[in-house]
């Protein structure tokens, strides 16, 4: 037996996506509804899996992956998880992201065509897998979004990058800049997607485009794959790195803290109040200001510009020890 034989999709155990594979069709599910399918690092890690097998599985012809339900095809990676673990450790998220990317480079370069079956809300990097995916067919009830400016992150794992390829420049900033939803039929009309049809129809259609690709050569297809990846390789590749780097040190400052701490406490983020801080001379990168403070008490140092008193000692912090004076 090779090393590389595939095993049959029930000796996984997966807990956070269902793996099937029947008919030269392999089918991952995001199971995480509670959650509208958000994926954690877990979730990453189990798709990684069987995005491996199937690619090795040389009875896989093609692989399609959804959403449990028909609410959410994918919300994105979990907020809760960033807010939790990220903004007290942001080195952490560094090595999150290269799962992440480890992930989305298997899926890309699987050998085989992928089919998203968006059966409902395509969010954040929702989009992203979607977009990954060589074709997509969508529910005429599902909505597209981008959400990285709403939530003090950036879209730079695959929407910076495939975005105007595929929907052209004007309107991928659209999407990035105001974080607005568009429908299916919009998503039809800017390219997004291949097919939009009724959700009772969409295994139908999702099944039509699977005979479609299993009834040619599978050489020729894998290569074809290869060759139609070039701009989306040459995008990625060129920017994922720093993007991995930028990210990990902005959960450092105050917009991912507010915009993650926000959507946790289920509240509207201060977008104007960090912005008037700056306008003001204040900080608009710290959460308390810059680590500039002494305390003519104990001499601690590095106290955020802004605390009127030592947290080290308790004692009162003059305005012009804090850094700040009047901030």
């Amino acid at each position: 037996m090779s090393q590389f034989d595939p095993r049959p999709a029930q000796e996984f155990v997966f807990d956070e996506i269902r793996y099937e594979k029947r008919d030269g069709v392999a089918r991952v599910t995001i199971n995480r509804p509670e959650v509208y399918n958000a994926y954690s690092t877990k979730t990453l890690h189990e798709m990684t899996r069987a995005f491996q097998d199937a690619s090795w599985d040389d009875g896989v012809a093609v692989v399609v992956l959804t959403g449990e339900g028909e609410k959410a095809f994918c919300t994105g990676g979990d907020v809760t998880e960033y807010q939790r673990d990220f903004l007290r450790r942001p080195r952490d998220y560094w090595k999150w992201m290269g799962v992440f990317v480890a992930c989305h480079d298997l899926l890309r370069n699987i050998g085989k065509p992928t089919i998203a079956r968006l059966n409902g809300m395509v969010v954040g990097g929702g989009n992203e897998f979607n977009m990954a995916c060589d074709l997509a067919v969508m529910a005429d009830h599902a909505t597209i979004r981008q959400v990285g400016t709403r939530v003090g992150s950036v879209a730079a794992g695959g929407a910076t990058q495939w975005l105007p390829i595929m929907v052209g420049d004007r309107r991928a900033r659209e999407m990035l800049f105001t974080c607005d939803a568009i429908d299916a039929a919009t998503a039809l009309d800017w390219g997004l997607v291949n097919r939009v049809v009724p959700y009772a129809d969409l295994d139908q259609a999702v099944d039509e485009l699977c005979a479609k690709m299993i009834d040619k050569f599978p050489e020729c297809t894998r290569y074809t794959k290869q060759q139609v990846n070039f701009w989306k390789d040459l995008s990625w590749n060129m920017t994922v790195g720093h993007a991995k780097e930028w990210l990990a040190l902005h959960y450092t400052s105050l917009e991912p803290w507010e915009g993650m701490t926000a959507f946790v406490e289920k509240r509207q983020p201060d977008y104007r109040g960090v912005r008037q801080r700056a306008a003001e001379g204040g900080s608009s990168e710290f959460v308390w200001g810059p680590y500039t403070g002494t305390c003519p008490a104990c001499q601690a140092k590095g106290i955020p510009s802004e605390f009127t008193h030592c947290g080290r000692c308790g004692a009162e912090m003059a305005p012009e020890a804090s850094g700040e004076a009047g901030s």
